[in-house]
């Protein structure tokens, strides 16, 4: 049995990857799969309500007790220690790639870490989608519109990480990219905190519904606008609805990366990526300009290596400029969005 943990603390769309990819590897080796604390699926962080729009095949229950009778395989761990904030200098900020070695774990072995890399479960992905079908009765393609883009903003936890939040400029750019498509798009928010969305947007409509709403929202648009979030990512990927997608480029590390990815893992073939310029990349662009800043790159040399006295003193200084340089940005959004300049400066 292939099996893995639905561990405390994490978010739907986390939760999704690691059933995806334990079912797929499970499949490819020809055991069968299961999953500790099934019952946490969906209950979690952003949502208590449990799975209720999916009737997912969640395999055999496997007790918590039973844990040490399996093998462990922990998927790569990739780090780079820098200033870009207190969590980037103490933990580290997640790069990884694939670990190819998933593909080589033998029977009875659980699976953890952060398993969103696409190459895990891509021959499978028509499988993919009935594996995370949803309901008929929860259906709907209310938001289903061929000139209609969903913005789908994260906005609750990230809001106080300025090396994960992004700004106004990121969501203006992606507009401008979307009304290259179709002149007459029109937008709709979807996030878990409408009054943090309409401070960055305010002049675009925000809702938050149930988890089935959103969720089933985003998987049936035409159209994706979306933050660096792993929630968007299945319902986006299992999509029939979809023509173009954008996302972050360099995903988790968007606003300070120097050409790193946090992670590489998600980088993913249907996506296309737009960087702080406002400038669109293709997923094989952006592979094969990593692999190039992997072989130059002085920062990439030093990945999972703690820095000394001397540069730690100066990453503390870089953090502490950073964070107020983020906050002095959002006194700024607050002063034009208070006064009308918002709209006049920006769309």
């Amino acid at each position: 049995m292939i099996g893995t943990e639905f561990e405390y603390g994490f978010g739907l769309g986390n939760q999704l990857f690691w059933y995806v990819v334990t079912r797929a590897i499970a499949k490819e080796k020809g055991y069968e799969f299961g999953i500790i604390n099934p019952t946490v699926l969906a209950n979690n962080m952003h949502s208590d309500s449990g799975m209720y729009f999916m009737d997912m095949d969640l395999g055999k229950e496997i007790p918590l007790e039973d844990k040490d009778k399996f093998k462990i395989f922990e998927d790569d761990d990739t780090r780079l220690y820098l200033g870009n904030s207190k969590h980037d200098m103490t933990h580290g900020a997640y790069i990884s790639g694939t670990k190819k070695e998933i593909h080589d774990i033998e029977d009875n072995t659980l699976l953890y870490g952060n398993l969103q890399a696409e190459e895990y479960f891509e021959k499978y992905l028509d499988e993919v989608k009935d594996w995370l079908k949803v309901k008929p009765e929860y259906e709907s393609d209310e938001y289903t519109r061929d000139n209609l883009c969903i913005i789908h903003m994260r906005c609750g936890d990230y809001s106080n990480s300025p090396e994960l939040w992004l700004d106004r400029k990121y969501w203006v750019n992606g507009i401008k990219n979307m009304r290259k498509i179709r002149s007459d798009m029109e937008f709709l928010i979807v996030t878990d905190d409408v009054d943090a969305a309409h401070k960055i947007l305010p002049e675009i409509k925000a809702v938050r519904g149930t988890l089935d709403k959103d969720y089933v929202t985003i998987k049936n648009a035409r159209y994706l606008l979306l933050a660096n979030s792993s929630f968007a990512v299945f319902p986006a990927m299992t999509s029939t609805t979809l023509k173009y997608a954008i996302a972050p480029k360099y995903w988790a590390r968007h606003n300070v990366s120097d050409g790193y990815w946090a992670s590489e893992q998600n980088i993913y073939s249907f996506l296309n990526y737009m960087d702080r310029k406002g400038r669109i990349f293709s997923p094989e662009e952006c592979r094969e300009e990593l692999e190039e800043y992997k072989k130059t790159s002085r920062v990439y040399a030093n990945r999972n290596k703690r820095p000394g006295k001397v540069l730690s003193a100066c990453q503390k200084i870089k953090a502490k400029y950073l964070y107020c340089r983020y906050m002095l940005r959002k006194i700024i959004r607050s002063l034009e969005r208070r006064t009308g300049l918002v709209k006049f400066f920006h769309v």
